[in-house]
This record gives structure tokens, sequence and C-alpha cells, in this order.
């Protein structure tokens, strides 16, 4: 990894001399590896990813998504302190792209690395909660007057859940590792929350609800929170920017922030929604909106916390079925514990509905 790092480090206008790499063991998509320069004496690091383009078809598209992203966002902080700790900063190539693709076809870019800030898995605090809502409500708000043409749909139907629901039957039909016979009480869950999956995408195409520039993405480690301060810095990830929904930022948030246990936990007594929590990332997400939601996007909010869990237990169980093609397992049955603790989530928030609307209103 070494030596390839550094060939492919050599293609980008970094100045300094490589020194080291060191390879990230997180997220399910990307490669990710730290890259290492001495410039003038000081260790300055720099991200390298490889880009998944067999999750992500056209890369070249997705990175124009995300330079324009982060140029819109630059020059809402310019002149504001500590900007360039508040928005990630591309590093071209030589030639002046954003990427470099290498001989056996692999596109791969540079981020120069934000320190002193860190990323959290579970949330730890409801400073934290409101902290990262109110990041990803800023970048709603950011982004609310971003002119230009539409933004490339990076992964189609992303948060199209109808069409992940068809998806699910496909697969479900194929079952190609016969695997459908082990999880019929989750195939039951899918059956019985079926009718609500349209609700969004409706609202969407008759425009009840408007079309926004998204995150579509927005676990909690897709935000950076200072060290010293516990204050957002950035928002990270932005491969999945793209149009969508205001809700779908805010179901994603709850999803991945709300429970007390990781996503993959096997013990379903853990995995639960800290009223409390919610109640922070309401509260941080709409003060970081700045009044752009619409009220029925407001109201929406609780069930978008639901959907958007659905979704996601129904994409692990999918990919459980179809033989865990799509995101990266580290154990047999992953996705499927994926999926179990999506689900139980689920029940938690339609069971703590009427409670979880008072707190947005």
């Amino acid at each position: 990894m070494q030596a390839k790092l550094r060939e492919i480090a050599s293609h980008f206008d970094i100045y300094g001399n490589y020194l080291w790499a060191e390879t990230r063991k997180t997220g399910h998509i990307n490669d990710t590896c730290f890259g290492v320069f001495n410039q003038a004496g000081i260790q300055v690091r720099y991200i390298f990813q490889r880009i998944n383009h067999n999750v992500f078809r056209k890369p070249e598209e997705l990175m124009s998504n995300v330079s324009r992203v982060i140029q819109h966002i630059r020059g809402k902080l310019r002149g504001q302190n500590d900007a360039s700790r508040r928005v990630m900063t591309l590093v071209p190539t030589f030639d002046g792209k954003f990427f470099h693709r290498t001989e056996d076809g692999n596109y791969w870019r540079c981020y120069l690395f934000i320190e002193r800030a860190r990323t959290y898995d579970v949330m730890e605090c409801t400073e934290h909660a409101y902290q990262a809502a109110n990041a990803f409500g800023t970048f709603q708000q950011q982004l609310s007057d971003m002119q230009g043409e539409r933004l490339f749909d990076t992964i189609p139907n992303f948060h199209n859940t109808p069409s992940r629901l068809v998806t699910f039957y496909e697969t479900l039909q194929k079952d190609p590792r016969n695997r459908a016979s082990s999880v019929k009480e989750e195939i039951a869950f899918i059956e019985k929350f079926q009718d609500k999956c349209s609700i969004i995408t409706d609202l969407l195409e008759n425009g009840g609800i408007p079309e926004r520039v998204c995150h579509n993405d927005t676990k909690l480690n897709n935000v950076m929170l200072d060290d010293e301060t516990g204050e957002a810095i950035c928002v990270i990830d932005l491969d999945t920017v793209m149009p969508g929904s205001g809700l779908y930022d805010f179901g994603d948030l709850v999803r991945s922030s709300v429970s007390p246990a990781p996503e993959d936990e096997p013990d379903l007594a853990r995995v639960y929604c800290r009223l409390d929590i919610y109640e922070a990332l309401t509260r941080g997400f709409l003060d970081g909106c700045k009044g752009c939601l619409t009220p029925k996007e407001i109201e929406l909010m609780p069930f978008a916390a639901q959907l958007i869990t659905f979704e996601n237990g129904m994409r692990f169980l999918t990919d459980y079925i179809d033989g865990d093609h799509y995101f990266k397992i580290h154990k047999p049955e992953h996705n499927l514990d994926r999926c179990r603790t999506q689900f139980k989530l689920v029940r938690d928030l339609m069971d703590q509905e009427e409670t979880l609307a008072q707190m947005s209103r």
C-alpha cells in the first residue's frame, strides 16, 4: 500500500515530501487512506479515497457535485473564523481535475485532513446531538439558494423508498442464496409497513414539499466535532449530495443517532429511541435550517425518521438476501444484524410518534 499510495499521491498538487501512509478501516463503501507529507518540517495529513465505482457508476458526475457544493459553501463562509475547517478542501491533480484515474480504472480523490476534530459512531450526549443536527440543518440552509443546473443523481432513487421496495421484492423472488426462509419475521414487517413507503415521494412529485439539495446520508459519523469545544465543525462524506427532500436528511440523522446501540448490535433490547437525544436533534436541525423548512416538512419530521430507518433496514435485508454484495461485512449475517436493529428502532419510533411530534411543534 505504501508504494501504491505514493504513486497515486504523486498526481495531486500537494506541497512537500511524501512520508508514509495508513489505511483506515471505516465506512461501508469507499477505501480510505491517510497520506502524511513533510511540509517545511511540519507533518501534514491528507485523505485519499478510492471511489467505489461499482456503487457510484459515474464518478466524474459525483465529483462534479462534490466540487460544486464545496465551492458554494466556501463562498458562504468567506471571512468567517476558522473557515478552512468548516468545509472540506478538495486537492486538485496537476491537470486541474479533482480526481485521478489509475491505469486499472479506479478513481482516486484527495482531501486536506481536518485536524483537532473527530467523528462519533454513537451519540454520547445531548450536546453532541444538538451540534450534529445543527450542522446538517445549516448544510440544508447553506445550499437552499444554490444556483445553476440541477445536481446529478449519483445513485438514482437513493432515498426513493418505493423503488427500494420494488428492488427488495425482486431480490426476494430470486433468493440467490436461499436465505429468505430464515427471515420470515423481517419480511412480514416490510409487508406491514409498505403502504407508507410513497408518502414523501408522492409529495415531492406533486409539489406538496420542495425538492432540495440534500446530503442524503446524514449519519452521525458524517459530521466532525471539535476536540476542545464539541462544536460541529464540518459535514463530510458528500458522495450522496444530490436532489432530494430535507426530510431524508433529518430522518437519517435520527436513524443513526437516537439509539444508544451500534448499527449492528445483536442484542435488540439495547436498541431504542432516546427521547432526550431526539429532542436535541429536532431542536438542532430546526435551528440550523433557520426557517427554510415548510410547515408540511416540519409536520412530517417524526414520520421521516420512521421511513428512513425502515428503508435502511430494508436495504440491509435486501443485501443479505442477495449475498452481501453492496455493504462491507465483517462477520456472517452482519447485514441481518443491521437490518434487525433498524426494524426494532422503527417499532419504537412508531410507538412514541405522538410524543416525538410534540417536539417539532
